[in-house]
């Protein structure tokens, strides 16, 4: 036998060890465990309306006038953005800064609580390129998750992580979900992968989305005509129309999710006529910034 022959024998045989490893992984692998938070209520609608930030496009980002204003209107889900601040509170606020939203700036993990409830959360809402502001000087704040967790004992949320110190955060968080009994409330995602191993890690018991990293894991196994060999650790991919100069957001990719049991819940659709179509699609949820816009369009 020639060297290479051997060569390819060898080759040939760990494929073939590897194609029976993939193939074991995936005879022993199970669909995403059902969790109570996607259990369907009364009031539900089809799909779930969810408040992106409370509804950023019609009230002041992460506010509790938004939370309480698309509550009354019907919204399925409180979606919010978490971060910790100096003295170790975890607050309701999108970006890192509060430059873009209040008229304060600064880091917030460098600003205490006490410092952050100084500023003005309405201050750059506007509707009209900056003709108005509706909400400055209207006494909105930066909301602790805490105070979202008293005011609405008996809702559904969203909530991302975009805390940047994982473990502090993870630790925080599970322990006020367990206080309020919010472990079948609360969806958690982050885009960073140390946020929601560390979670995860922390808080088995609630739901997760998946995080960019398992998103791509999962559609590049799916263009290639397979499944992911291993029992997911989420129940729902939130995900964009497009992502990466891929199309995700189809027929083919929302089935092949709920193969695994693993819900669809796209993100951040906004326009009447995007938000009609993926209405048709068999998704989950919508994430809208007007979930007003929604609601209208699924009706009562």
């Amino acid at each position: 036998m020639t060297l290479h022959s051997r060569k390819l024998r060898g080759l040939l045989g760990v494929m073939a060890m590897l194609a029976l490893f993939w193939i074991g992984l995936r005879f022993f692998a199970q669909p995403a465990p059902d969790h109570p938070w996607f259990a369907a209520q009364p009031t539900d609608h089809q799909p779930l309306v969810m408040a992106h930030q409370g509804g950023e496009g019609q009230w002041p980002s992460n506010t509790m006038l938004a939370f309480e204003n698309a509550a009354a209107a019907g919204a399925d889900v409180l979606d919010a953005d978490m971060h910790m601040t100096r003295d170790g509170v975890l607050v309701l606020i999108h970006d890192e800064t509060v430059d873009r939203t209040t008229n304060g700036s600064g880091a917030i993990r460098e600003m205490t609580l006490a410092e952050l409830q100084q500023l003005d959360a309405g201050y750059a809402f506007t509707t009209d390129e900056g003709a108005s502001y509706p909400y400055r000087g209207q006494g909105l704040t930066i909301p602790t998750l805490e105070s979202l967790f008293q005011r609405f004992p008996d809702a559904r949320f969203g909530i991302e992580i975009k805390q940047t110190d994982p473990q502090a955060a993870a630790i925080a968080f599970c322990a006020l979900i367990r206080q309020y009994g919010m472990s079948d409330k609360v969806l958690v995602s982050s885009f960073r992968q140390a946020n929601m191993d560390a979670f995860r890690a922390d808080c088995p018991e609630v739901a997760t989305s998946a995080t960019e990293e398992e998103v791509r894991w999962f559609y590049l196994l799916f263009r290639a005509g397979l499944s992911d060999p291993r029992t997911p650790p989420y129940q729902s991919f939130q995900v964009p129309k497009y992502g990466g100069g891929f199309h995700i957001l189809t027929p083919q990719f929302i089935a092949a999710a709920h193969r695994r049991n693993i819900a669809v819940q796209p993100w951040t659709i906004n326009e009447r006529n995007d938000l009609q179509r993926i209405i048709a699609m068999d998704v989950d949820a919508i994430n809208t910034d007007f979930p007003d816009r929604l609601l209208e369009l699924l009706g009562p």
